[in-house]
């Protein structure tokens, strides 16, 4: 006999597979194109701008992986996917509308609020992935659960020929966490904080628009979340269902 944790999980198996096929799909033309640009646009940029950015980067957000771990909630235990689900939904909505708001204050406050938007929104989509991982059970204060965390937000935030690479990594992934090394320094971070910035920076841009900045940001905020929301819910489910 059927249970109602029986239908949802038939129901959330399906919708992974769905995504597991899109993540393994190929890129359209339009999605070629476009990568192909960026990439070019990037070899105009200086080395160490590049470099000055990595760095950047990678500093802000080991320091709100380790601030993070601390105010995180333990791992919740004994719980069905579907009880922990209709939780991580309610958290994904209220960090959504969190982020809007940061993003249309700032995109309504000029160049300057619109540039300090990006660290800020990096952080708002860190933690809500520490809160989903805590939800689904898995303990943050692992280091290696944290560099799945960094690989959900690579793969929600990449384009799509980066994507099935990232994809791969995070398959089988009790077996292929063994094999990490120990220190997070060597996290791919050229690679993570580039597809990033290719990713968001035209949305980003226009932002900083006056008039148009504000709305602008608020929407982009929200999809940005919604997105990173629901990547890293199929990307938990590929774990935890058979």
């Amino acid at each position: 006999m059927l249970t109602n944790d029986n239908i949802y999980n038939s129901t959330a198996q399906q919708q992974l597979k769905a995504w597991q096929r899109q993540m393994l799909s190929k890129p359209s033309l339009l999605n070629s194109l476009s990568k192909r640009m960026q990439t070019k646009i990037n070899t105009w940029i200086p080395e160490k701008i590049h470099v000055a950015i990595t760095a950047t980067i990678k500093q802000l957000i080991r320091g709100v992986l380790f601030g993070a771990k601390h105010t995180t909630s333990e791992p919740l235990v004994n719980a069905s996917l579907q009880e922990r689900e209709i939780a991580i939904e309610k958290k994904i909505e209220n960090y959504k509308k969190t982020a809007a708001v940061e993003g249309g204050i700032a995109g309504a406050g000029g160049i300057l609020l619109g540039l300090a938007d990006f660290p800020v929104l990096i952080g708002i989509k860190l933690k809500l992935l520490f809160e989903i991982a805590s939800l689904y059970g898995f303990d943050v204060n692992d280091y290696k659960e944290r560099v799945y965390l960094l690989h959900i937000f690579e793969l929600a935030f990449s384009s799509h020929a980066h994507r099935k690479t990232v994809y791969l990594k995070m398959t089988d992934w009790e077996t292929k966490k063994q094999l990490l090394p120990d220190d997070i320094n060597q996290f791919d971070w050229r690679n993570f904080q580039q597809e990033y910035r290719d990713y968001i920076d035209l949305a980003k841009m226009a932002q900083l628009i006056p008039l148009i900045g504000a709305p602008v940001g608020l929407i982009v905020n929200y999809r940005l979340l919604k997105k990173l929301g629901a990547t890293a819910m199929n990307a938990y489910r590929m774990r935890l269902l058979p």
